[in-house]
């Protein structure tokens, strides 16, 4: 299998050409030619194996010049029951929220208690390898932008690899203390952090235009380096999570809570479309899904889109308590529009050019007819997130985080104006831990600590959970990377980083 650039169609690449790359030259995004076809019997199949095998079954399917052994190699390094907890590493907690029932995938049982880690352990396996077929003996240089989850994920699956160099760029005042300290304290004499003076969109901006720009490049080229990525817009990135939506399936299968060939819908929170994404290929493939609800925050950007066919980014900027969707340029959706088009190049290069220029573009009927047929997307402010929070613990003793209960509370809205009782997965993306003070603030009436290690504590005793074990070895770790930067010296940064003039 090949894959062809979002914006420029003739741009041919293999897998692991395009896991080194990142980004295609143009700055399109790389997708595949065509999707592997799963019918019933396959889905059969595939229940019938563990995690791994259901990994190594869809990652053979797309990555066509990796052998055998060396996909089995990196799924079974990156899917331990160490790091994992289990030989599942995304469990389902099936609950009842007054008369609907909800299937939540949790995704971050991980070592950075993220789901980030379900693609992030597997990536640096996958790069490498992809770096040994087709830029031998160059170093990669890994450039990730986040909101706060990816960061430390791609940090601790990128620490003291050899061959690589990872630098990650984060809003300084866009993350939870939690996440904050996670990447602040990060391991590895490879790995540098960043703080930059803006939010998400301008961080991610950043890494794209340093990512484009043709000098730099060519410096790196004379130093014997190239750069990659880590974030979403990297296949290898999105690649894993489309395993994560067959093994659930197969696992509600298993246990009796849906017949096989049942449609389900599939829930998300979502920022930079790369995780709802990944289950419309999974549909695109042969996974009976009925619609794909797409969950955000006050920085709504989707829902609007959604419901009128206009991307605007153009509008105010809400910092809130969940951080990892506080993005108003979703990526990821570029992939949705290039499939919605049926891979029309020209289009979708003119709909980003306007997004640039004009903060904005308008699709066309057809596509806006298809995203109607496929998605619903509404959104949720942080007051009736943490009312969402509150209820879940109250009622069905479950404790989640302020990113599941916007998918929650969504879901919930879709169900009361549709009575759509389908089947439901949703996608539980970080620990409660990781953001102990909004939540301490929904389950408990008590006044707050003065300090999140005391909030993790507090959360602990008052749900009687446990604090897991990578955020409670934080408090004694020693924090090694405190450096600010502006936007328009992020290039300068990454070069000095390097030893680069």
């Amino acid at each position: 299998m090949n894959y062809n650039s979002t914006r420029n169609k003739n741009t041919v690449v293999t897998a692991s050409q395009a896991i080194a790359q990142g980004i295609s030259e143009e700055g399109g995004l790389f997708v595949p030619q065509s999707l592997p076809k799963y019918s019933i019997e396959d889905i059969k199949s595939l229940a019938a194996a563990d995690y791994r095998g259901r990994a190594k079954k869809i990652f053979g399917d797309f990555l066509g010049d990796f052998t055998e052994q060396e996909i089995s190699e990196s799924v079974d390094a990156a899917y331990t029951v160490e790091k994992f907890g289990s030989e599942n590493p995304a469990p389902i907690s099936y609950i009842e929220s007054g008369s609907t029932k909800m299937s939540i995938l949790e995704l971050w049982h991980g070592p950075t208690c993220a789901f980030k880690d379900m693609a992030l352990q597997i990536l640096p396996h996958l790069l490498t390898k992809s770096l040994s077929k087709t830029y031998a003996g160059k170093e990669a240089v890994i450039l990730v932008a986040t909101s706060g989850d990816t960061g430390k994920a791609a940090l601790e699956g990128f620490k003291d690899v050899d061959g690589t160099r990872i630098m990650v760029f984060y809003p300084v005042n866009g993350v939870s203390p939690m996440q904050k300290r996670q990447m602040a304290t990060q391991k590895g004499s490879n790995v540098s952090v960043v703080a930059i003076e803006g939010n998400f969109d301008d961080a991610q901006t950043g890494v794209k235009k340093i990512f484009t720009n043709s000098g730099i490049k060519a410096k790196l080229a004379e130093n014997n380096k190239l750069f990659s990525s880590a974030n979403s817009i990297n296949w290898g990135r999105l690649l894993p999570q489309v395993v994560y939506y067959f093994s659930a399936y197969c696992d509600m299968v298993n246990e009796g809570k849906i017949s096989l060939g049942d449609k389900i819908n599939v829930v998300v929170p979502t920022g930079n479309f790369g995780n709802i994404l990944a289950s419309f290929y999974a549909m695109n493939m042969g996974l009976p899904v009925n619609k794909f609800i797409c969950a955000s925050n006050s920085n709504n950007v989707l829902t609007d889109f959604i419901r009128t066919g206009t991307y605007d980014k153009q509008r105010k900027f809400y910092t809130t308590i969940s951080p990892s969707m506080d993005i108003l340029v979703s990526s990821n959706l570029e992939r949705l529009l290039y499939h919605l088009t049926d891979g029309n190049a020209e289009k979708v290069a003119d709909w980003m050019g306007k997004l640039s220029s004009e903060g904005k573009y308008t699709v066309d009927e057809d596509v806006k007819a298809k995203l109607a047929s496929l998605f619903y997307g509404g959104f949720c402010d942080d007051e009736n997130t943490q009312k969402t929070i509150a209820e879940l613990y109250k009622e069905e003793n479950y404790l989640c985080d302020t990113h599941t209960a916007v998918a929650v509370n969504v879901y919930q809205q879709y169900v009361e104006e549709t009575k759509d009782l389908t089947p439901a997965v949703i996608a539980s993306t970080a620990s409660p831990y990781k953001f102990a003070k909004s939540v301490l603030e929904a389950v408990s009436d008590d006044e707050l600590p003065g300090d999140e290690f005391s909030m993790v504590e507090e959360l602990s005793a008052k749900t009687k959970t446990p604090v897991p074990a990578p955020l409670a070895s934080l408090r004694d770790a020693q924090v090694r990377f405190t450096l600010e930067c502006r936007v328009d010296e992020m290039p300068d940064v990454v070069l000095e980083s390097l030893s680069i003039k």
